[in-house]
């Protein structure tokens, strides 16, 4: 473990040390004339300390958060008559003025007043990369609930934080093998939708999907979570095809204190976590680290024996359940053995196993701005991922990061690396293959945004570079291919203009360009009407793009154990052709007819995918105790980058039909190519009838690979509505209605959106004035049929209940239980997948 962080990390530990120091040096030098505000903030009803409120002085950039006994310091406040502002979720905001003397302590308590949450004076960042009130957003933008996300912080499954949101497919494989998209098209590994972490990019370089499980932060200590729904290229560039989710930690100074949680239950779960930040005495700098360890058996289940896929999902449908062939996998699990293949696995899986942890350091410059500096590194084991040539588990992995960023009022400058490496081989569990990955992403980018004309329009400008170095050791691509670097640079833009003072228009554009596609402009425009400031209307019109990973482009591996065509050679000799085949070595019809490889091949010539939407959409606040937003769109997809089908293709792909050998006289060639193609169909092998294929080497392949083809037209609504029924009751609801066209598709793929055609959710939260939380959720999914790599069929509608509670026993110590599914209703959410069932799990935190 320490060799493989020494070798991840040593690069760059110059570069970041060197940056920091630059940023630090540029910064402006502290005055002298500044004081300090402190004091203690409690609820007016019942005098208990409030945990989290944002206290800042009006018109600077100085700011603090009060821990858990209420308590609050505001270090380097400029002399003179200031106004301290208090705000958090729930409260009515407070307001007082104090007279600072230079080199004086000042105290000021308050007691903070409870209130309905305000939905509509919510800030977002994500749908203009700058804040802005939530209701006048021009996407559709969904927030999680910080107290929700809390609740969930004990599964370790980040992605259920977005799970209620208005539009949002959230679809569980495993334990922690999890796709997140919205508006159709999702996938085994899903790539539609951009995850950044404080605008890093959590994509594994190799899929460009996301690897959950080894986040280095709990999620109780993301901060704001946002969902922005829709194509976002315009901003954001590759890959914000369906939407961007935004998370956003907060800096140290605002978390300062220690906190540690212990958890458990089903599925001999295990969890801690301890988090330690604070604030040296001057204000100045403020750091935070953190370190955790998961452990927990998975619904992940060995298929090495004929009818195991079957038997798993005997309880979750009752549709006939389609096994890719040959109908069992030749890896079990990791800690399991099968001593025939096929045959049943025996013995106890492995755990799955997480260690993981992170350290942030910020500097607060007098004038406002703040430089981090930040890194942190997860090791996984044994989870168990879909993928489009079938399910893989990973053995044991680290995926270390750092970043570093100077913010201001009016720009920022970032620039972060992430890394992966397989420390024990990831296995392919349909061929029993092992594959390797080592790959890095370095990525660096600016950004510019002021007002001007009097706060009437705004600009956002800024641009990017990016590296990739990818590295599989020939066990996914193969030599001309592997051990990659490439680049790609962007730049972008935003104006905004008010027109009038209920009117505001939009314009973004952006072009991508790099070493694996051609460059991409990517253009967005909305209109905004406001006619009070709770309510807006807004119609917008985007495009965006979506690049193949690099399996698409490059991928070289066995899809499962090879084909054994001995027996067709052998009835080819004895039939009416047998005299043209004479000169043919016996067993060197299909090059080597015992073993005819059954191949996953990548595709070096795809075009990226692209989609193009227009959108209109409603948010507003009604009777200040009813936030509604409705949002309807049209797009239109086209490009689309194919599951694995069988080639040669004409048109799609460059791969090369079966021939007959040159030892087989001209005239039969033909005849005999024929022959081999009637028998395999009579035998029932059309997928080897359809994908025999000679390749460039000469030799004889069962080839699958990718192609671009289709367009389709898809639309649909997304609704949500938030009631403040009382002061301490919140009820949320989520409704999504999705429909699809398909204009064209190729014949040999299955074009499906993956998606529900209604889905929706309902949750009643209790917040009450003694420490007590408690929330039900219930969830229903239709339906649907799902289609992608080597697995297809129906996925049964589910209609699932979560419970979670929480006692704030006293202010340093809170107790907590979440119940996931808790009708136990076993249902798998994508074709493939394990079968998921009841968790309940429980924990303590305590903050000091």
């Amino acid at each position: 473990m320490k060799e493989v962080a020494r070798e991840v990390w040593r690069p760059h530990i110059s570069l970041l040390t060197g940056a920091v120091a630059l940023l630090i040096s540029l910064l402006p030098a502290a005055s002298n004339a500044q004081g300090t505000v402190q004091g203690t903030l409690t609820r007016a009803d019942d005098g208990t300390p409030i945990r989290g409120v944002i206290v800042t002085v009006g018109g600077t950039r100085v700011r603090a958060v009060s821990d858990q006994r209420g308590q609050y310091t505001l270090s380097n406040v400029p002399a003179g008559q200031q106004s301290i502002v208090m705000q958090w979720v729930g409260y009515r905001p407070h307001e007082v003025e104090v007279n600072v003397t230079a080199g004086g302590t000042h105290t000021v308590d308050a007691a903070l007043e409870a209130e309905p949450i305000q939905l509509s004076e919510i800030v977002v960042e994500g749908a203009s990369r700058t804040p802005e009130r939530l209701v006048e957003a021009p996407a559709a933008v969904g927030v999680v609930d910080i107290p929700r996300a809390r609740s969930l912080s004990v599964t370790g499954q980040a992605p259920r934080a977005v799970a209620a949101l208005p539009g949002a497919d959230v679809v569980q494989s495993g334990m922690n093998d999890y796709n997140v998209n919205t508006r159709g098209f999702n996938s085994s590994l899903n790539r539609r939708i951009l995850v950044l972490q404080d605008g890093r990019d959590l994509a594994i370089a190799f899929l460009g999907a996301q690897e959950w499980n080894a986040l280095s932060l709990p999620l109780e200590d993301m901060g704001r979570i946002e969902l922005v729904r829709g194509p976002g290229s315009a901003l954001y560039g590759a890959n914000a095809f369906s939407g961007v989710l935004s998370i956003t930690t907060p800096p140290a100074r605002e978390v300062a204190g220690t906190k540690f949680t212990l958890a458990g239950g089903e599925l001999s779960t295990m969890r801690g976590d301890l988090r330690h930040a604070g604030v040296t005495p001057d204000g100045r700098i403020g750091y935070r680290v953190n370190a955790g360890y998961y452990r927990s058996d998975s619904w992940s289940r060995s298929r090495t024996n004929v009818g195991d896929l079957e038997a798993e999902y005997a309880e979750a449908t009752e549709d006939p359940v389609n096994t890719p062939p040959p109908g069992f996998e030749l890896a079990p699990l990791s800690g399991q053995t099968n001593a025939a293949t096929p045959g049943a696995a025996t013995g106890d899986p492995d755990h799955l196993q997480n260690i993981y942890g992170s350290a942030r350091f910020d500097y607060y410059a007098p004038d406002g701005s703040v430089v981090t500096a930040e890194g942190g590194a997860a090791q996984v084991e044994n989870e168990v991922f879909v993928t489009g040539i079938g399910r893989v588990q990973v053995a044991k992995a680290i995926r270390p990061w750092a970043r570093v960023a100077w913010a201001a009022s009016n720009f920022s400058v970032m620039g972060w690396y992430s890394g992966r490496k397989s420390i024990d081989p990831q296995v392919s569990l349909l061929s029993g293959l092992d594959l390797e990955e080592k790959s890095t992403i370095l990525h660096g980018e600016a950004q510019y945004n002021r007002t001007f004309l009097d706060g009437m329009a705004r600009i956002v400008v800024g641009a990017s570079i990016r590296t990739y170095q990818v590295d599989t050791e020939l066990t996914l691509m193969e030599a001309p291919n592997d051990d990659r670097n490439d680049l790609f640079y962007s730049g972008y833009g935003q104006v905004e203009f008010e027109v009038t003072p209920q009117l505001r228009v939009v314009g973004a554009a952006r072009y991508d360009n790099g070493d694996l596609y051609d460059g991409q402009f990517s253009p967005k425009g909305a209109i905004v009407f406001s006619p009070t400031p709770e309510h807006s209307v807004r119609f917008t019109v985007n495009r965006a793009f979506q690049v193949p990973n690099y399996s698409e482009f490059f991928l070289r591996v066995p899809l499962s154990a090879p084909a054994d065509f001995s027996l067709l050679e052998a009835g080819l000799r004895a039939s009416p052709l047998g005299p043209v085949l004479a000169g043919v070595p016996d067993g060197e019809l299909f090059t080597n007819s015992s073993a005819v490889p059954i191949l996953a091949l990548g595709y070096d010539d795809l075009d990226v995918e692209h989609v193009t939407s227009l959108e209109l959409g409603y948010k507003g606040l009604i009777d200040d105790r009813l936030f509604v937003t409705v949002d309807g769109y049209f797009s239109r997809l086209t490009d689309f980058v194919t599951d694995l089908v069988p080639g040669p293709i004409p048109g799609i792909n460059t791969f090369m039909p079966w021939t007959a050998p040159e030892a087989v006289p001209e005239a039969f060639r033909e005849t005999v190519e024929q022959a081999v193609q009637d028998q395999l169909v009579a035998a029932g092998q059309t997928l080897a009838a359809a994908a025999l294929t000679r390749r460039d080497d000469g030799s004889t392949a069962i080839a699958l690979s990718y192609g671009n083809a289709g367009k389709v037209d898809e639309y649909g609504v997304e609704l949500g509505i938030g009631v403040q029924a009382t002061d301490e009751i919140q009820i949320n609801g989520a409704y999504t209605f999705f429909e699809f066209d398909v204009k064209e598709q190729l014949q040999q793929d299955v074009l499906l959106p993956n998606t529900p055609k209604h889905k929706g959710n309902l949750s009643v939260t209790y917040r009450g004035t003694q420490g007590v939380d408690a929330s039900v959720m219930a969830k229903f999914v239709d339906s649907y049929e799902w289609a992608a790599g080597v697995f297809a069929g129906n996925i049964p509608s589910s209609q699932t209940i979560d419970l979670s509670a929480g006692y704030q026993i006293t202010p340093n110590f809170r107790v907590h239980v979440l119940a996931t599914n808790v009708l136990d209703q076993e249902r798998f959410h994508l074709y493939g997948g394990s079968v998921v069932g009841r968790r309940v799990l429980g924990g303590v935190t305590a903050t000091f």
